[in-house]
C-alpha cells in the first residue's frame, strides 16, 4: 500500500503541473494536441471532441506532457499552421509555459494550509534522546547498552526533561574515582538498571561512555485559525524553498549531495517507506516538499524544461522577432534526450541501492 500511496503522489504532482499548462492554453485559445499524464505504452485513451485533444494514461507513472501542435518540430512542417505553438503571441506561450510551474507552488500551498486547518499546527515541545548507536569497544558495550536503549535515570536523576543536554552533561561530569554511574535503562517495555564507568576521550576532551545519542521529538498540535494555516503554509513552503535553493547550489558547485540523489525508483521508494512510518502526515510533507521541489526545477534554464523555454520566449520578446523554431526544437529534443539518460543513470542507481 505504501508504494501505491508513492506512485499516487507523483501521479498527483505530474497531473497538477500538466494541468497548469493544459488550462492556461485553453485560457489563451491555444490548442492542446495531446494530454498524457505518464510515458511508455497507452494504457488508457480518449479524444475531445470539442477541441480535438487526445486524454491518455500510460504505463509508466513518473511523468507526463502537455503536447502542443508544432510544438518541437524540426522538420518545420507546421510552421504554416496558424494553431501551431510557434505561432502563437510570445507572451501567451509564456504565460502557458509559466503556468506549470506555478501550479506545483499552488498545490503546495494549498495542501500545506488545508492540512494545517484540519490537523492544527504541531510544534516541538522537547527531544527524548535514546542510543543510537553502541561502539564496537567500551564502557557502554561492557556495562549491556544496546541501540534503541533510552537512559531514562542516572544515580536517580530524571534525565528525560526533554533536552540532551541533562544526559551528556551528566555523562560529561563524571570524574575519576567517583562510583560508577547507576544507570536507570527502558529496553522496549522493560526497565534496567546498569552500571557504567565512563573514560576519558582524548579527542573529545571529555568524559564518555562509548555512545550515540540520536533523539525523538516530543510535539503538540493546536487549531489554527484560517489565516493562521495560510502563515504556517507560506512558512513552510518558503522555508522548504530555500533548502532545495541551497542543496542545488551545494550540489553544482560542490558536489555535496550527489551520492544522495535519486531517481524516479529511488523516490518511490524513499516516499512509500516514509508514508509507511509516518503516515498521512509524512505523505502530506512530501506532496508539498516534492511538488516545490519540481516547480523549482522545472524553472531552471536546461533545455527541454520549462525554463530554458521561458529563456527562448523571454529572447523573442527583447529582440522583437523568434528563434528560428527547428533551432530551438533542435535544443529541446537534445535537452530531452539527456535528462532521459540522467534518469536512466540515476534509476540504476537507485536499483543498486535497494538491491544493496
Amino acid at each position: 500500500m505504501s508504494i501505491l500511496w508513492a506512485i499516487l503522489l507523483l501521479a498527483i504532482l505530474v497531473t497538477v503541473h500538466e494541468a497548469g499548462h493544459f488550462l492556461a492554453a485553453r485560457l489563451m485559445k491555444i490548442e492542446v494536441r495531446e494530454f498524457a499524464i505518464g510515458f511508455g505504452p497507452k494504457l488508457l485513451g480518449w479524444k475531445s471532441k470539442k477541441h480535438e485533444t487526445d486524454f491518455s494514461v500510460r504505463a509508466i507513472p513518473v511523468g507526463g506532457y502537455c503536447a502542443f501542435i508544432g510544438e518541437d518540430d524540426p522538420t518545420g512542417e507546421s510552421r504554416d499552421d496558424p494553431r501551431a505553438f510557434p505561432n502563437q503571441n510570445v507572451w501567451k506561450r509564456l504565460f502557458v509555459i509559466l503556468m506549470g510551474p506555478v501550479m506545483n507552488f499552488v498545490l503546495a500551498f494549498a495542501v500545506a494550509a488545508a492540512f494545517y486547518w484540519v490537523s492544527g499546527v504541531t510544534t516541538v515541545t522537547g527531544i527524548d534522546p535514546y542510543i543510537a548507536e553502541v561502539m564496537a569497544a567500551g564502557p557502554a558495550r561492557d556495562a549491556g547498552l544496546q541501540a534503541g536503549d533510552r537512559i531514562t535515570g542516572i544515580n536517580g536523576v530524571n534525565m528525560m526533561d526533554g533536552t540532551f543536554e541533562t544526559l551528556t552533561g551528566t555523562l560529561a561530569a563524571w570524574k575519576e574515582g567517583e562510583p560508577p554511574l547507576d544507570l536507570t535503562v527502558r529496553r522496549g517495555e522493560e526497565n534496567l538498571h546498569l552500571t557504567v564507568t565512563p573514560v576519558w576521550d582524548e579527542a573529545e576532551g571529555k568524559m564518555r561512555i562509548g555512545v550515540t545519542i540520536g533523539g525523538t521529538y516530543r510535539t503538540e498540535s493546536r487549531p489554527t485559525t484560517f489565516l493562521g494555516g495560510l502563515r504556517e503554509s507560506a512558512a513552510l513552503c518558503w522555508n522548504a524553498a530555500g533548502a532545495i535553493l541551497r542543496a542545488l547550489k551545494n550540489l553544482v558547485t560542490t558536489g555535496e549531495g550527489l551520492d544522495q540523489t535519486s531517481g524516479p525508483v529511488g523516490i518511490v521508494s524513499m516516499v512509500s517507506s516514509e508514508v509507511a512510518a509516518g503516515g498521512l502526515s509524512a505523505f502530506v510533507q512530501l506532496l508539498v516538499l516534492i511538488s516545490i521541489n519540481l516547480g523549482l526545477m522545472n524553472l531552471l534554464p536546461i533545455p527541454g524544461l520549462d525554463g530554458s523555454r521561458l529563456v527562448f520566449g523571454l529572447v523573442e520578446a527583447i529582440r522583437g522577432k523568434p528563434v528560428p523554431p527547428q533551432k530551438e526544437a533542435m535544443v529541446h529534443l537534445g535537452g530531452m534526450v539527456f535528462l532521459f539518460a540522467v534518469m536512466i543513470f540515476f534509476t540504476y542507481q537507485d536499483i543498486v541501492r535497494l538491491f544493496r
